[in-house]
């Protein structure tokens, strides 16, 4: 029988654990003779609170400077190595070891504690970027990649996971908007910090600069872990389950990433990789079915809120992932914007967002019904969607302003979804479901680029050869074709902001835990 139960109707932070599974929490720490207790003896105090989250969020820094800074440096790094071809690998082992990993960091956090996880993660980060920056060949930088993936993709989950352990559910929404807004600095200068080097300096400084930044990281948290409360379980880890749900992962996310572009959907080796990931996922859920402990406990993602709030979050994730990827090719031939300029049009999306984070993070701070602001904030972002499936086209300063509307009302699913699922569960469960949480926002990105790119090359009659790149077909394309595709992408676009919508309305919302001031100012 499977010891994790569904979800009760109270805030986990106000419940106490049954006695069976307190006094197996009890036995497990004191084994450990080292182990700290589970409690800070003081409460953590604003500075000390301030200097940890300063450092989660360089390191956050850190993992999502490099999903963006590699992309202007590849035409340096392929002419370096005379291997063009395999370029794109650059990015695709980052992005499928960052995946795979990101509920195994979750789900070991909970085993192991939060200290040892987030040393692991970070150490591969900077060994993945020391062989990068030192990498003789592509077969190496692409493997190191992939390293640097695997240490990058545990330290979002670790740094939401410290959040949880540190400020009270009620405070969490507001961190939420930083960590946001770290997500938008590093979109934003990755490429261009990663032109400058290419240009100026030399490529490997991209994996260099890493290494102090990670360092300095570690220096200001670790002297500080130990004050922060422990919530993790000892207990036995489900390899085989772990393995699993990673294997179904990488496949998975390979489909969806050359489905389409280097190999038809129809062909054997893209039915073969979907076969494939179906069995491993079935043999996953049997597996957990039947094991004590399973690596991810299904029934955790059952109840009222976790499936909700994953679902909620994921499809807004893919929404402004899938414009992100796209919009750039509607603005290159339908405005005749410079590449460059095409960049810059891009930053009412993803800036905005932040601040749609930032106002449900202080709704949530203050007010009991924090679920209205993501219920209207996602209810406007559909619409505004269907805005532009409808109007289009548009003025471009019209375009702007919607697509600054509709960035605004998905940002607010962000605090939202994450607060509400994590105060939904057990705390020796947290980690586990935020790793589960951003597995699965990771692959909504995936699936929503690839269905976007789907979408617009069967609306505009355009094939891709295989080996190419998606936009390599779109450069011949006449200005009205392209504004007919379009509508479709923004009709896919609302369509998801739709099913997130109505996530927020069936998610139940629980009392949260916590002072009924605003979150601290960081900068204080």
């Amino acid at each position: 029988m499977n010891k994790f139960e569904p979800q009760d109707r109270g805030s986990a932070d106000t419940r106490a654990l049954p006695d069976a599974d307190a006094r197996e929490l009890s036995a497990a720490v004191l084994q450990l003779g080292d182990a700290p207790p589970l409690a800070p003896q003081q409460p953590l105090s604003q500075r000390e609170v301030r200097t940890i989250l300063m450092s989660l969020m360089l390191t956050m820094f850190l993992a999502a400077l490099d999903q963006t800074i590699v992309a202007t440096a590849l035409p340096t790094i392929g002419h370096q190595f005379r291997d063009a071809a395999n370029l794109s690998w650059i990015i695709t082992a980052y992005l499928l070891a960052s995946t795979a990993v990101a509920p195994v960091f979750g789900t070991l956090s909970d085993i192991y504690g939060r200290k040892a996880m987030i040393i692991l993660s970070l150490s591969l980060f900077i060994a993945g970027s020391v062989m990068c920056a030192l990498a003789p060949s592509m077969t190496v930088l692409i493997l190191a990649r992939g390293l640097q993936g695997l240490g990058g993709g545990g330290i979002m989950p670790l740094v939401q996971t410290v959040i949880s352990d540190v400020v009270t559910p009620r405070e969490r929404g507001q961190y939420q908007a930083y960590f946001s807004g770290v997500w938008v600095a590093a979109g934003i200068g990755g490429p261009i910090l990663g032109g400058v080097f290419a240009e100026h300096l030399h490529w490997s400084m991209i994996f260099w600069i890493n290494v102090p930044l990670a360092l300095l990281g570690l220096g200001l948290l670790l002297p500080r872990m130990g004050r922060i409360p422990v919530f993790h379980r000892l207990r036995k880890v489900d390899w085989l389950g772990g393995i699993l749900l990673m294997a179904a992962a990488v496949i998975f996310t390979l489909l969806l990433t050359w489905g389409g572009t280097r190999l038809s959907w129809l062909s054997p080796a893209a039915l073969a990789m979907a076969g494939a990931t179906v069995m491993l996922a079935l043999a996953f859920v049997w597996h957990a079915l039947r094991t004590d402990e399973p690596f991810l406990p299904l029934a955790l993602l059952g109840g009222r809120v976790v499936p909700f709030g994953i679902l909620a979050g994921g499809c807004s994730v893919g929404a402004i992932v899938g414009l992100t990827v796209h919009l750039p090719i509607y603005y290159l031939a339908v405005y005749h914007l410079s590449a460059s300029e095409a960049g810059l049009a891009l930053i009412p999306l993803v800036a905005v967002s932040v601040l749609g984070s930032w106002a449900a993070g202080r709704v949530m701070a203050t007010l009991p019904h924090y679920k209205a602001v993501a219920m209207l904030g996602t209810g406007l972002a559909a619409s505004t969607g269907l805005v532009m499936t409808f109007m289009t086209p548009m003025p471009l300063w019209l375009l702007l302003t919607v697509l600054s509307v509709f960035a605004f009302g998905l940002g607010t699913t962000f605090p939202v979804s994450v607060v509400s699922i994590q105060n939904a569960v057990a705390r020796p469960q947290v980690g586990t479901v935020t790793g589960a949480m951003n597995f699965f926002r990771a692959l909504m990105a995936s699936f929503s680029v690839a269905a976007m790119t789907m979408i617009l090359l069967t609306a505009l009659g355009v094939g891709v050869a295989a080996h190419a790149e998606p936009t390599d077909a779109f450069h011949h394309v006449s200005p009205e074709a392209m504004v007919a595709g379009f509508r479709y992408v923004f009709g896919a676009a609302a369509t998801l902001l739709t099913v997130s919508f109505l996530c927020m309305v069936l998610m139940e919302e629980r009392p949260l835990t916590g002072p009924q001031e605003p979150a601290m100012d960081l900068a204080e």
